[in-house]
């Protein structure tokens, strides 16, 4: 067996090791996944989000206002003034001077107010307007529960941006991941919202957990878990916790990926020698076989046309992108630049593919057009690893290293900005963005 595949951390092989050999790591006493932005944005709007009104006796726990800044800035499309500089703070539209905000040079503005409802929970009016014009983009009122706020928040945030972009926001979405904390003997895997909070254990356990996929319509997750020392895939419901051991052949079981319509799951299997790329029929369970090769195939990831498959492959002697179609047949490299290319994604467009490369010992982000040709790096660390697309091709999270500690990373397609999505301890690997929820 060739084994371009098994230098870290990008390979299944690699990853199986070392999740033998390492992975006894977790926590029962999980941190919240928190924001930090670590880098500058050029060229984003200038924007205005004046803090919401609380009226009629309104007490909501969430400040609203500053969710929908912080999410605005997060897209690296928008610059949110700062609230000290804020000359005034109406709350309705008809009590906007636009001329105040057309001197402190804001593009756009958003006030709101949230007002208590008769059978609990709240009323949350928002308005966008344009600076330049004076004129209402946007008037809307968004019901919510309590407990509900951080979410109309998000969904608010995410009319504003379709709004101003023309494209749909992604904050209200979440994501998926695995971490592991003080525990040396647990670890988990947890789905919290785009900004890291109102994280939830999906799983825990005391064996390793790893390659997080979403369903299509994000009801599912499917993932690779150890229980009783041997690899297998399971598919779990979100909403009710059941779950299912969709595959537990002899030999690897891992790299579970849905889709586009949800009703297949391609994965690897060794069950017949070396690890290959098989498509599970999720209905008949009929199992197909697409690759069949003397080297490690292994990551598939779909394209969102469903027609074919990407996967990396040290069939060349190195790691490398390869495309199937997803009715078999004879693969086609897709990558040349560089002896290590690993664990692509599809943009949502079917247009651009993430990878992690190798170049001078460091493990990076790179994105490519869909034929592999010219690349942009995306990450800037020394051990990136396990990237994946917003549901909207506008931002990328990724795992990375900060002072020696898992942790994750997103960044704008379009710019240079990261955020770093970070925990108080413990490590977090394996990110995968759910896709727009309704």
């Amino acid at each position: 067996m060739s084994n371009g595949l098994m230098q870290p951390p990008h390979s299944l092989a690699a990853l199986l090791l070392s999740a033998l050999l390492a992975w006894g790591l977790a926590g029962t006493a999980w941190a919240k996944l928190t924001i930090e932005i670590t880098g500058g944005v050029e060229g984003a709007q200038p924007i205005a989000v004046v803090p919401f009104g609380n009226v009629d006796g309104a007490r909501p726990d969430v400040d609203i206002g500053a969710v929908i800044a912080a999410d605005l800035a997060r897209s690296g499309k928008f610059k949110p003034m700062p609230r000290r500089e804020m000359l005034m703070t109406p709350h309705r539209e008809e009590d906007v001077d636009i001329r105040e905000w057309q001197v402190l040079g804001m593009n756009s503005l958003v006030v709101g107010e949230v007002m208590p409802r008769a059978t609990g929970g709240y009323d949350i009016r928002y308005a966008l307007l344009d600076v330049f014009s004076g004129k209402t983009l946007l008037v809307d009122t968004v019901i919510s529960t309590s407990r509900g706020l951080r979410n109309a928040a998000h969904r608010i945030a995410d009319a504003i941006y379709a709004d101003l972009t023309g494209e749909p926001g992604v904050f209200a979405t979440r994501i998926a991941y695995v971490t592991s904390g003080d525990d040396p003997s647990r670890v988990a895997l947890r789905v919290a919202d785009a900004d890291g909070f109102n994280a939830q254990t999906i799983v825990d356990s005391a064996q390793p957990i790893m390659s997080p996929a979403w369903s299509p319509d994000g009801r599912w997750l499917a993932y690779v878990s150890f229980e009783g020392g041997q690899s297998a895939i399971y598919v779990q419901d979100l909403g009710s916790g059941r779950r299912e051991r969709i595959a537990s052949y002899e030999g690897i079981n891992g790299s579970p990926a849905f889709s586009p319509d949800g009703r297949k799951l391609a994965m690897t299997l060794s069950k017949d020698g070396n690890p290959d790329i098989y498509v599970l029929e999720l209905g008949s369970r009929q199992l197909t076989r697409l690759t069949t090769h003397y080297a490690i195939d292994t990551e598939p990831a779909w394209s969102p046309a469903g027609d074919h498959l990407v996967f990396t492959s040290d069939r060349g002697g190195q790691p490398q992108i390869y495309r199937i179609a997803a009715t078999g047949g004879m693969a086609q490299r897709v990558t040349f630049q560089g002896d290590y290319n690993a664990a692509a994604d599809y943009s949502p467009d079917g247009n651009s593919l993430v990878m992690v490369t190798r170049e001078g010992g460091r493990f990076r982000v790179v994105m490519t057009d869909a034929q592999g040709g010219a690349r942009r790096y995306v990450s800037n660390g020394s051990l990136d690893e396990s990237p994946s697309f917003a549901p909207n091709g506008n931002m990328i999270i990724y795992a990375t290293q900060n002072n020696g500690r898992g942790v994750l990373a997103a960044t704008p397609v379009s710019t240079g900005a990261s955020h770093r999505l970070s925990r108080d301890s413990g490590e977090v690997r394996e990110p995968a963005w759910s896709p727009l929820l309704r």
